[in-house]
């Protein structure tokens, strides 16, 4: 990582602030430096020029820092504080101190990180009563929001085929990298007829003012459900990115519920908010603006995955969102959002669990384990263990069927619902595989399977350590090992493999790839 500049390494210090916080946390954006206290963050532009962005001047840094409060107080006025300068003295730097700044920061009230969207979609404590109030929030925003001649000229179409052929253009070079070439050319396909389809609509969207100065980042990780409804980061940077229609800023969020697989949630947004708005035209525009704001997202995703100065563990993070997104955008793109479920199936010892919560991990997918569904059925703890011999007890063939006719129903009931599911079991018989196939099929979903295996040596060593490990919710052993492949049968068809001699990223790499790209 390139080093800190002297001013950043400087305000690490809890004495260069006003009243000493304690505690200071740094973290780092492509365009930002953030700095942490118990109670605020300061946020501070790198001097940096993409084009669509220049920071390259301090008075261009403190026009921003200005237009980033101004702009964000509309949506989250308790959080945004104002403008600091960072003053230097002495050779010490001070956060809001005396004399002449040499930087600025923008000044913000810490939220509870808990209470953001992304992190309670992750706890799955998100109501469908908060989506609405969400939905209140966005519409009354939207229909307050600033109009003018020069506002209104950023939805024309014009602007629109340059906005999305700018997309395309610029991940034309990771085509085979972030996106496949059917891929891309689907979505561009779909992107362009449409345009051509609806060119009134677009222009009447214009004429009867729909093009509004909105948000223009609207995601779960910018949405705070504390005491109300606060909504950070909206962009201050470049007009193009934040003057747009209204269902293309509403849209933003609406993509990002699916993203995480809460397609329920999403549903109950936009119903919501085109009913609080009244919008009922622009209801027409929903799955185009989520196949752009998809796009987007995987554009920008695919960017960091090969930045160099990034941490490698998040290149890959980064390529893995890149290459979902894609898929989304896709779907999208075919006018369905299809559930999806993915068999992770394979011998014990094999890293069908690992690789099932790293998936589950990355795309918000229900992750049903055979392991957990037998234990509930038998009305024991997960973690309980319960070393019966194989073929016995709660491992007898008759209470192995009624854990997998459970783990079909649970996964049908999900699927139904729009919820796409991961089940994890060995699925030692290929009647067991039916089961939650045939549920697949009842439910319209796509189904992909993942066969994972291993050398006997690395499940030995495997099954040894898990022995030895808390919380574990598996209780077989080589034993049952050596029984399970006795009578394991052949996965049938065309699949995935993952060795377990593989690392999890690259295992996860080759299965995003196969499944999602």
């Amino acid at each position: 990582m390139p080093s800190l500049p002297g001013h950043i390494k400087a305000l690490l210090d809890p004495t260069a602030y006003p009243s000493d916080p304690g505690r200071i946390e740094l973290r780092q954006s492509h365009v930002s430096y953030l700095l942490f206290t118990p109670e605020f963050v300061y946020k501070i532009k790198k001097a940096v020029n993409f084009g669509f962005l220049d920071f390259t001047s301090l008075d261009k840094r403190r026009f921003y820092c200005d237009e980033e409060v101004r702009l964000n107080r509309r949506l989250a006025p308790e959080a945004y504080i104002g403008v600091v300068g960072i003053t230097e003295k002495g050779g010490r730097y001070f956060m809001d101190g005396e004399g002449e700044p040499i930087e600025y920061a923008v000044k913000m009230r810490r939220l509870s990180e808990e209470r953001s969207l992304d992190r309670m979609l992750a706890s799955g404590i998100v109501t469908e009563e908060l989506i609405r109030r969400i939905a209140h929030v966005l519409a009354a925003f939207h229909k307050n929001a600033a109009a003018s001649g020069h506002i209104s000229g950023f939805g024309s179409l014009e602007v629109i085929r340059e906005n999305t052929g700018e997309n395309f253009s610029q991940t034309e070079p990771f085509i085979g990298k972030t996106i496949s070439q059917g891929l891309f050319l689907k979505i561009k396909e779909y992107t362009e007829s449409f345009i051509r389809a609806n060119s009134s609509l677009f222009e009447k969207r214009v004429s009867e003012g729909f093009i509004r100065d909105c948000h223009g980042d609207i995601h779960s990780e910018h949405v705070f459900a504390e005491d109300g409804i606060e909504i950070i980061d909206c962009i201050e940077f470049n007009e193009r990115f934040r003057f747009s229609d209204v269902v293309a800023d509403e849209a933003f969020l609406s993509m990002d519920l699916d993203y995480h697989n809460r397609h329920d949630l999403s549903e109950a947004l936009d119903l919501a908010y085109f009913n609080e708005s009244g919008d009922r035209e622009g209801e027409r525009l929903l799955n185009f603006y989520k196949c752009y704001r998809a796009y987007v997202r995987g554009k920008v995703e695919g960017f960091k995955a090969f930045e160099e100065e990034v941490e490698e563990a998040e290149r890959t993070d980064a390529l893995l969102s890149a290459l979902y997104h894609f898929y989304l955008s896709g779907l999208y793109a075919s006018g369905a959002l299809k559930p999806m479920l993915l068999i992770v199936c394979g011998l014990p010892g094999t890293g069908k669990s690992t690789l099932a919560r790293g998936v589950a991990e990355r795309t918000g997918f229900v992750h049903l384990a055979s392991d957990v569904v037998r234990k509930e059925l038998a009305g024991l703890k997960p973690t309980e263990a319960r070393p019966e011999s194989y073929g016995e007890g709660i491992y007898s063939e008759h209470f192995t069927e009624r854990t997998y006719a459970e783990l079909a129903r649970r996964a049908e009931g999900l699927l139904k619902r729009a919820r796409s599911v991961i089940t994890d079991a060995t699925f030692s018989k290929r009647r067991y595989l039916k089961k939650v196939m045939d549920a697949a099929d009842r439910a319209g979903a796509k189904v992909e399977i993942i066969e994972c295996c291993a050398l006997n040596e690395t499940v030995r060593a495997r099954l040894e350590e898990r022995r030895w490990a808390v919380g574990s919710v598996s209780d077989a052993d080589w034993r049952i090992y050596l029984g399970k492949k006795a009578a394991f049968e052949e996965v049938p068809g065309p699949h995935i493999v993952a060795a377990a001699e593989r690392t999890l990223q690259e295992n996860l790499l080759k299965v995003f790839r196969a499944v999602f790209d």
